[in-house]
C-alpha cells in the first residue's frame, strides 16, 4: 500500500492555495486566527467588565492606563516572537530542522532575559511610567496594584506569547488558538472569584490574568516536550546564536515600532483627555476602545488568513486569484466593522452598561462611542490594504500606512482639535485620522495596482 509522505502532504497544501475556491481557503486559513484574535480581545474586555462592575469607575480608568504599558512590554515581546516565528517558518521550509530547534531554544532564553530585565526596570519606575501614560492621584493606586502583579509575572507573559508564535510557525495554529482560548476561559472563571468572593479587587483581576497565562504556558511546555515533534525542547538548543538573535530582531523591528508608536499615541490621548476633561473621560475612552478593538482584532484575523493565499498566488503570478482573495477579504472585513458600527448605534447603552453602573460614565461613554465608530465602515479597507502590501513584499508602503495613521494623522489631530472642541476634539481625532488614512491607502493602492497590472501584462 502506498503511503503519503510529508513532502506530498506539504505539496498538496501548497497546491490548494493555487487551485481551491478563494472563499473556502479564506475560511480555512482565517477561522483559527479569527477565533484566537477574538479570544485575545475578549481577554481585555472581561478584565474591564469585572473591574468596572466589581471595583468602580475610577478602577476602569486605572485599568485603561495599564493597556499602553502592557503594550509597551508586548512591543519588545513581539520583536522576538514575530521575528523568530518568521525565521522558524523559513528554516522549516528549507528542512533545516536543527536550526529550527535552535530558534525555539533561543526564543525561550531571549524571552526569559527580556521578561526579567523589563519586569525589573518597569517595576523600579512604575509610578513615573504610569504618570507618563496619564495616571493621576485618583487612579494611580488602581493602575499600580494591577501592574505590580503583571510585572511580577512578566517572564510568564513573554514566554506565553513567544511560544504561541512558535506554535503557529510550526504548523500548529489550532494549538496556538486553543492556548489563547484556555487563557480567556480561565480568566473568566477566576476574575469574578478573586474580585467578588475573595475581595481582592483589581489585584485579583491581575492575579487571574497571570494564573491563566501560567496554565496555558504549562500546556505549551507539554506540547513542545513531545518527542514525536520535529520542533521540540531538547538539550543543546538554548545557547544563544548571534545570527538567530540578530535576524529575529531585524525581522521583528516593524511590529516593534508599530506597537511602540501605539504606546506613545495612547500617552498623548490620555494626557489630552485629562487636560480637557478628567479621569472619567479616560475611563470612557478605555471602555469605547476595548469595544472597538474587538472588531479590529477580527479583521486582523482575516488578514492572517489572507496572507498565505495572496503570497502564494502573487509569487505564482496568478493575478486573478490575488485580486479575488483581496476583494473577498476587504468585503468580509467591511462586513465585520460595519456590524460593529450598527451594533453601536442600536444598543450603545447596553454595551457601555456592561462595563459600569455609574450613570455619568455611561452617558459620556455612549456619546464617545458614537464618535469613535462613526467611520468604522471604511477602516476595514485600510487595514486589509495595509496588510496586502506586506503580503506582496511592498513592506515600505505597509509600514508607512501603519505608522502614518498614528504619527502623521492622529497625533496632530489630537493636539489641534481639542483646542477648539475640548474632550470631543480628542474623540473626533480618530474619525478624522481614519478618513485621511483611508484616502491615503486608496491612492497608494491605486498606484500599486497599476504597477501590478503592468507587471502581469509583461509576463502574459
Amino acid at each position: 500500500m502506498k503511503t503519503t509522505t510529508d513532502t506530498e502532504v506539504r505539496n498538496a497544501t501548497f497546491l490548494e492555495l493555487g487551485t481551491q475556491p478563494i472563499g473556502r481557503l479564506l475560511m480555512k486559513y482565517a477561522m483559527p486566527a479569527v477565533i484566537a484574535m477574538t479570544a485575545s480581545s475578549l481577554y481585555n474586555i472581561v478584565d474591564a467588565i469585572f473591574i468596572g462592575q466589581g471595583v468602580g469607575p475610577l478602577a476602569i480608568a486605572g485599568i485603561s492606563l495599564t493597556f499602553p504599558v502592557m503594550q509597551m512590554t508586548a512591543a519588545f515581546g513581539s520583536m522576538i516572537g514575530v521575528g523568530a516565528s518568521t525565521l522558524l517558518s523559513v528554516r522549516l521550509g528549507e528542512k533545516d530542522y536543527d536550526t529550527a530547534r535552535r530558534i525555539l531554544g533561543n526564543v525561550v532564553v531571549l524571552n526569559v532575559i527580556m521578561g526579567v530585565v523589563l519586569g525589573v526596570l518597569m517595576f523600579c519606575f512604575i509610578d513615573p511610567i504610569l504618570y507618563f501614560f496619564g495616571a493621576t492621584d485618583l487612579t494611580l493606586s488602581y493602575a499600580r496594584d494591577f501592574m505590580v502583579v503583571i510585572l511580577a509575572g512578566n517572564v510568564v507573559t513573554h514566554l506565553y506569547f513567544g511560544l504561541n508564535a512558535m506554535l503557529r510557525a510550526a504548523s500548529q495554529p489550532k494549538a496556538a488558538m486553543m492556548a489563547t482560548i484556555y487563557t480567556v476561559v480561565l480568566n473568566v472563571m477566576l476574575c469574578p472569584l478573586f474580585i467578588y468572593v475573595c475581595g481582592w479587587g483589581i489585584t485579583g483581576a491581575a492575579l487571574a490574568t497571570m494564573l491563566s497565562q501560567t496554565v496555558a504556558l504549562l500546556w505549551q511546555f507539554k506540547l513542545f516536550s513531545n518527542k514525536r515533534e520535529f520542533i521540540r525542547f531538547q538539550r543543546g538548543i538554548y545557547k544563544l546564536k548571534m545570527r538567530i538573535v540578530k535576524d529575529s530582531f531585524l525581522i521583528g523591528l516593524s511590529p516593534f515600532l508599530i506597537n511602540l508608536t501605539g504606546c506613545t499615541v495612547a500617552a498623548i490621548i490620555n494626557k489630552s483627555l485629562l487636560v480637557y476633561g478628567d479621569d472619567l473621560d479616560v475611563a470612557s475612552y478605555g471602555i469605547c476602545n476595548r469595544y472597538a478593538f474587538f472588531f479590529l482584532m477580527i479583521v486582523m484575523g482575516l488578514n492572517q488568513g489572507m496572507q498565505p493565499i495572496v503570497g502564494y498566488n502573487y509569487g505564482a503570478k496568478n493575478s486573478d486569484r490575488v485580486r479575488a482573495a483581496l476583494v473577498k477579504t476587504i468585503v468580509w472585513a467591511t462586513v465585520v466593522v460595519t456590524a460593529g458600527f450598527v451594533i453601536s448605534f442600536i444598543a450603545p447603552r447596553q454595551i457601555v452598561s456592561a462595563f459600569t453602573t455609574d450613570p455619568y460614565l455611561i452617558d459620556i461613554s455612549v456619546h464617545n462611542l458614537y464618535i469613535l465608530v462613526c467611520t468604522f465602515p471604511i477602516i476595514g479597507f485600510t487595514i486589509v490594504v495595509t496588510n496586502f502590501f506586506q503580503c506582496i513584499g511592498v513592506v515600505k508602503k505597509s509600514i508607512f500606512l501603519s505608522l502614518s495613521r498614528q504619527l502623521i494623522f492622529l497625533i496632530p489631530a489630537v493636539l489641534i482639535l481639542p483646542t477648539f472642541m475640548g474632550v470631543d476634539g480628542v474623540m473626533w481625532s480618530f474619525p478624522v485620522s481614519d478618513v485621511v488614512a483611508t484616502a491615503t491607502a486608496a491612492v497608494l493602492f491605486w498606484i500599486e495596482m497599476r504597477k501590478f497590472k503592468n507587471m502581469q501584462s509583461l509576463h502574459s
